[in-house]
């Protein structure tokens, strides 16, 4: 994501332990011989047979282990043998398990024909994966039948090889209603900026939505005059798709319709996964309302080609969020799910932070708020919240409560002393870090990094660049201080294939391996016609975008 030399510190985020575990390395190597010492038990040849080189292969692979890549690399320069089994496999696929996880790795590993995992080299994957500059984006087709609806601002995961899919909203007809005190004060613009709002799930404070059924009002209070205007817009989706993608390969699927009407319909909620359960929390229904229920979608197999997933509402006391959609969610390991923000009635934006506690198996849970400290980031809609390991989280971008679009980023530790948020004060070039932007995706990698795909900015304009934030390089912050340059945050991917365009508010995920990740639907650049200015659409359209690795 940003390719720029930034300043800053974050002695919050805590260097990995395996890192100063440098003693084992200090302890095989004797020490020199105190000068009371005789000179008859000294000889060359004593310490010659007793040093770092008459090791055995695999105690100084033992050794490497313990230390961080950098040192590994200089390790590996001083001569022919160091450099041989400082590259060897033995080295790196032990890396890459402990630095992206060991069932990541695996799950890569199972991805791969026969022929890459004999010629793969852990060492060059490593590297690629490093210094990853490119991905490589395919449209992927629905099999004949049943297919979902063009939606935006509904939720995509991957479970165990399937995509499941629930919610949004899509088109609808709606009557927009403005009233005004001069025809000569509301410009057609005017218009568009207030239906848009509404459209991508980001309610401006002086709209009120109200509906019978599926019809809407659309109602600005400024004075006494009134326009009527019908033109098309959105209602709410309560359907849950499935499809099977496999390893990736498949450039066909099929999509299967397996629940309706349970969670209630509703766009801009948040659904994420633990384990072998979806947890929903919140979102926007028809009526304008903002729900605040929280329910558990529990995975169940029917055989080898069939999935079911089981709604219930979850019982989680009385201490619950405000009602609310357009928040930001995720995982904090394998029992909690943390929101933050979010739009309530009025078009109030929250600025707090809840973490769910999950227990009995999933069938109870309490919330309770963490609450800010001095500095924590501002009230906002549409940003991005995204577990990296641990107890840390990455919040990105989204719409503050001025209706200004952002592009900070900020790193929350759940740990420690205390939770604790911290502004990653970073700086450069506009082209080297992703512009302000609201309705993006944010995705945990292949190799710790945070994939950010579109979004719009605050002229409505949708976004098609992909950027990666190198989650290693946060660690720098800690041990390079303000006058040294850290390594790069931010970089901005190049496409191969058929990209995904311009889109915002879309659904995405990834495979278990981080390798893949898949995009559905979202607001797109359409047909501009007489009713719709702007050309808005929402869209049904499936992509596969895959890291770009010369395995």
């Amino acid at each position: 994501m940003k390719p720029t030399a930034e300043t800053g510190h974050l002695s919050a985020f805590p260097a990995p332990t395996k890192v100063l575990k440098k003693a084992p390395l200090m302890a095989s190597i004797p020490p020199p011989l105190s000068p009371s010492s005789s000179s008859s038990s000294y000889s060359p040849s004593n310490y010659s047979s007793s040093s770092i080189t008459q090791m055995g292969s695999d105690h100084i692979i033992s050794i490497l282990l313990l230390l961080p890549v950098e040192s590994i690399l200089s390790f590996s320069m001083t001569c022919r043998r160091f450099r041989s089994v400082a590259s060897s496999d033995s080295v790196w696929e032990p890396i890459c398990r402990r630095e992206w996880g060991s069932g990541g790795v695996d799950a890569l590993v199972a991805s791969l024909s026969q022929q890459e995992r004999q010629r793969l080299s852990w060492k060059r994957l490593y590297a690629q994966v490093s210094r990853l500059s490119s991905l490589s984006c395919r449209r992927l087709s629905s099999k004949s039948g049943a297919f979902p609806n063009p939606r935006a601002s509904h939720s995509l995961n991957f479970i165990s090889d399937w995509l499941v899919l629930f919610g949004g909203g899509c088109e609808g007809a709606v009557f927009l209603w403005i009233l005004f005190s001069s025809v000569s004060r509301l410009l057609p613009s005017n218009l568009t900026y207030f239906f848009y709002v509404w459209r991508n799930s980001v309610l401006h404070e002086n709209v009120i939505l109200c509906s019978n059924a599926y019809l809407f009002k659309f109602i600005l209070c400024y004075s006494s005059a009134c326009l009527k205007l019908s033109t098309k817009s959105g209602r709410h989706l309560d359907d849950t798709w499935v499809a099977y993608i496999g390893n990736g390969h498949n450039r066909v699927i099929c999509w299967q319709h397996v629940n309706s009407g349970v969670p209630s319909g509703r766009f801009g909620h948040t659904c994420t996964l633990l384990s072998k359960f979806l947890v929903l929390f919140g979102g926007i229904n028809d009526n304008g309302e903002r729900l605040n229920d929280t329910w558990i979608g529990e995975v169940l197999y029917e055989g080898q080609i069939d999935l079911r997933i089981a709604w219930r509402l979850l019982d989680v006391g009385t201490l619950v969020p405000p009602p609310r959609g357009a928040h930001a969610a995720c995982c904090v390991g394998d029992q909690r799910v943390m929101i933050h923000g979010g739009i309530g009635l009025y078009g109030l934006r929250f600025d707090d932070t809840w973490i769910l506690d999950l227990s009995d198996d999933f069938k109870s849970g309490r919330w309770h708020q963490v609450m800010n400290g001095q500095s924590s980031p501002s009230p906002r809609s549409g940003h991005s919240l995204t577990w990296i390991g641990g107890t840390y989280m990455v919040l990105f971008g989204g719409r503050g409560s001025g209706y200004e679009v952002l592009n900070d980023v900020w790193l929350f530790d759940v740990g420690g002393d205390g939770p604790e948020w911290k502004e990653l004060k970073l700086s450069g070039l506009a082209s080297e870090m992703p512009l302000p932007r609201v309705g993006h995706s944010a995705t945990l990698i292949l190799g710790n990094k945070i994939l950010i795909y579109g979004g719009e900015d605050s002229e409505r304009h949708r976004k098609d660049d992909f950027w990666v934030l190198d989650i290693g390089a946060l660690r720098s912050f800690q041990t390079a201080g303000s006058k040294k340059t850290p390594r790069k945050l931010w970089k901005r991917l190049s496409i191969e294939g058929h990209s995904p365009q311009y889109r915002s508010f879309h659904g995405v995920c990834t495979d278990r391996s981080g390798h893949y990740v898949y995009v559905f639907g979202g607001m797109v650049d359409g047909v501009v016609h007489p009713a719709e200015a702007y050309g808005l659409s929402f869209n049904g359209e499936l992509y596969q975008v895959k890291l770009v690795l010369q395995l």
